[in-house]
């Protein structure tokens, strides 16, 4: 079973200062995922107060890039840093995590098409190894460089590498309706789009609006859900908010 995670920024970070790790959130995720050994797992981790922060300051978005190769650096060193704190605990742990950086493989088109080669990703996985992926800078056509959101590798990697289960790990139990409590099944937009908000602190890739419509043009199965449920999921059970189109 192939399975496809992403370790929200808002997760693994504080997103209210600047270049912070949470270091109790991101031991509990690893801990979680060392003691799950799921036999294909990808993660994907967000940006939170590295790659948002960084990004924000230098106006840089997914359709707003920088020829400034300063900027461009300056994005992709803030995630670099924040990959490497999570392949460190994952090798501590005793995971099999190796990165893929995004900036090396990815590229936008003029059109703002994403292209995304899974070749590595694909050998890497079926050697046994774990890869771990992050929102990054990529080469964009006519625009220098911008961003790439975690969201959209997720998309991307789900479709590409046929996975089974797909789960989105973010600070909340689920997607929230008007009044707060979780819905616990998503099928189409248009039945919660009046509850779907926009993201919190400093975000420059959208909040839970796009990330709903992104899962639900999945071919698999999609669970939004908090840090814990994550071992839940891992498990193969359900987990927070269920988004199945």
């Amino acid at each position: 079973m192939t399975v496809v995670l992403k370790l929200g920024g808002s997760v693994i970070t504080d997103k209210e200062t600047p270049e912070t790790v949470d270091d109790d959130a991101l031991t509990a995720a690893v801990d979680a995922i060392a003691d799950a050994d799921p036999d294909r797992l990808v993660v994907v981790h967000g940006g939170g107060s590295f790659g948002h922060v960084a990004a924000s300051e230098r106006g840089m978005g997914r359709t707003t890039g920088s020829r400034d190769a300063a900027d461009v650096w300056a994005v992709h060193d803030a995630m670099r840093r924040l990959n490497d704190a999570v392949l460190d605990r994952l090798h501590d742990a005793g995971v099999p995590a190796l990165p893929v950086h995004p900036l090396s493989v990815a590229a936008r088109t003029e059109g703002n098409e994403l292209s995304l080669p899974l070749d590595s990703t694909a050998r890497l996985l079926g050697e046994g190894f774990v890869p771990v992926l992050h929102g990054d800078v990529v080469g964009h056509a006519g625009s220098g460089a911008t961003i790439v959101s975690g969201d959209e590798l997720v998309t991307r990697l789900a479709a590409g590498l046929d996975a089974d289960r797909v789960g989105l790990c973010s600070t909340v139990p689920g997607v929230y309706d008007a009044d707060g409590g979780v819905i616990h099944r998503i099928t189409d937009v248009a039945s919660v789009e009046d509850a779907l908000g926009d993201a919190d602190a400093t975000d420059v890739t959208g909040g839970m609006a796009a990330k709903v419509r992104a899962l639900l043009a999945l071919d698999a199965t999609a669970y939004v859900f908090g840090p814990a449920s994550l071992s839940a999921f891992l498990a193969g059970e359900s987990a927070g908010t269920v988004i199945d189109g």
